[in-house]
């Protein structure tokens, strides 16, 4: 006679990628060590730091300039590292991440902690031993909001884990600006910054989903659940085109403040036409838009290329021209 109470069998709580992952390679390697700073997404976050650093009111030395724009570098690098090391669990199972350093097992996950939380803290002490405090305390707030609230809390949790975490992508130009105008400068004149925090704020949204829709499978497979896993493709085209409409009149308000002429009207005005035309190709997509070769791709593409457009427009605009008002 058998019993009629059975034992279960037990399962593991620990995520899949560190049951039977691939053993970490002890050997240093300076690539994957550069590949945790996340370098492609570091150069459009250095870049708009230094439009920031350059269109601030008032002057800078040539030193503290270097150090500021090498802090941010650094910080930013620590932010990806520490996301990278986080995030482990996950990135063995997406094809997008796969590759990466810990889940492919070239690095320990030790390391790359260490690695970031060393970069972290050297990059805040230098920004306030060699510049000033104010920058110094925005990237650490920036380090900590992308790690704490985007990273750990927001990411695994909410759809809108983009829109709110977006805020630490848009922190670098106002750190950047606050390199130059210091404490007392910052309050008195910060319009120029928040513009141009407002306006990488508002483009994250469309650039991510974007993104999230051609790769919707990695998303869910790993139980992110980014917009298109949770409201679909059609809720996900809705915001997209809620947050573009948002985003275009955002990036006329360095004109409207006086920041920007005539160059940067017209530069603004093209890139937000071909922005419209990509956003009005996926609106009325209504298959395809989850694979590689469907029209989302190319936008999320253009996205990469109209913020940095925009950066370079104030730029040139501020360096060879006058402003309209």
């Amino acid at each position: 006679m058998s019993n009629s109470t059975q034992t279960q069998p037990q399962t593991s709580t620990r995520p899949p990628a560190l049951e039977a992952g691939p053993r970490p390679d002890p050997r240093f390697r300076l690539a994957d060590y550069a590949a945790l700073l996340k370098p492609r997404v570091m150069s459009l976050v250095v870049f708009t730091a230094m439009v920031g650093l350059a269109l601030a009111p008032g002057a800078i030395g040539q030193w503290e300039a270097f150090v500021a724009i090498l802090c941010i570098t650094v910080g930013a690098g620590a932010a990806g590292a520490i996301n990278m090391w986080y995030d482990r669990d996950i990135d063995q199972h997406m094809r997008r991440t796969q590759r990466r350093p810990i889940p492919a097992g070239r690095m320990d996950a030790r390391n790359a902690l260490w690695f970031g939380l060393a970069l972290g803290v050297m990059s805040v002490a230098a920004m306030a031993l060699w510049v000033n405090a104010i920058s110094a305390v925005l990237l650490a707030v920036t380090i900590l909001y992308y790690v704490f609230v985007y990273t750990v809390w927001l990411k695994r949790r909410t759809p809108q884990n983009i829109v709110i975490g977006g805020a630490a992508g848009a922190l670098p130009p106002i750190i950047g600006w606050a390199a130059v105008t210091g404490n007392e400068g910052f309050l008195a004149d910060p319009w120029g910054a928040v513009v141009m925090f407002l306006i990488i704020f508002l483009w994250t949204p469309p650039h991510t989903w974007a993104l999230a829709l051609f790769r919707r499978q990695d998303y869910e497979n790993v139980s992110v659940p980014m917009l298109p896993v949770v409201a679909g493709v059609d809720g996900t085209k809705r915001q997209m085109v809620l947050y573009t409409a948002l985003l275009i009149p955002a990036t006329f308000a360095p004109v409207a403040i006086g920041m920007s002429g005539w160059f940067y009207l017209a530069a603004a005005a093209g890139l937000n036409a071909r922005l419209v035309h990509h956003m009005w190709i996926v609106w009325r997509t209504t298959e395809g838009l989850e694979r590689r070769e469907g029209p989302a791709r190319p936008m999320f593409l253009y996205t990469i290329v109209y913020l940095f457009g925009i950066f370079v427009a104030l730029l040139a605009d501020r360096t060879l021209f006058w402003p309209v008002f």
